[in-house]
């Protein structure tokens, strides 16, 4: 018995059309998904504000220490200039690889402390790192408590066009961190 060419296609979309319905059946009957902002939720963190604050004192103390050491070397190459028609050739060529080692080891120094992974992106991830886990548990808590599939950061680098207001759960991850505002009613 030869199938039409029309009926092959009836029976391939009907055996698709059965696979998918059973592929159905184990899907759970509805995709949550809800957003948190943050930024505004570590804004209401009292903790979170102590350590910007602890990795602002940190910053300004290594970028003074920066200053001071660029400073020296600035003094010492413009002493170098006064004086460089009284110094022999010889003495050029030792202050000057003096001045030049003294460079590139504040440039060392400064890519040690504020390069990709210095000291002071690691003590900044310390300093975060509790903060931070509290923040994702609330997150998952609340993720968890309302059957939520994702959930997505509004203060990252997601692409939210529009979001209906009704899927924020940041108050809600506020309520699981102790902060939520007694004056507020949360839906």
């Amino acid at each position: 018995m030869k199938i039409p060419f029309a009926g092959f296609f009836f029976i391939v979309f009907l055996g698709l059309s059965c696979h998918v319905q059973a592929q159905k059946k184990d899907l759970p009957k509805q995709n949550k998904w809800g957003y948190v902002d943050t930024d505004f939720i570590l804004s209401k963190m009292p903790d979170y504000q102590k350590a910007q604050k602890e990795i602002a004192l940190l910053s300004d103390s290594w970028t003074e220490e920066l200053k001071i050491k660029y400073l020296e070397i600035d003094t010492l190459y413009n002493e170098f200039q006064e004086e460089a028609v009284l110094l022999s050739l010889e003495e050029k060529t030792k202050r000057m690889e003096e001045i030049k080692a003294r460079e590139d080891s504040l440039s060392a120094y400064r890519k040690d402390v504020f390069g990709f992974e210095g000291q002071f992106f690691q003590k900044k991830k310390e300093i975060l790192k509790t903060i931070q886990d509290r923040l994702f548990d609330a997150i998952e808590q609340v993720a968890k408590e309302y059957k939520l599939q994702t959930v997505f950061d509004k203060a990252g680098d997601q692409n939210i066009i529009y979001v209906n207001a009704i899927h924020d759960y940041s108050d809600y991850v506020l309520e699981k961190l102790g902060l939520g505002d007694p004056n507020d009613v949360v839906r």
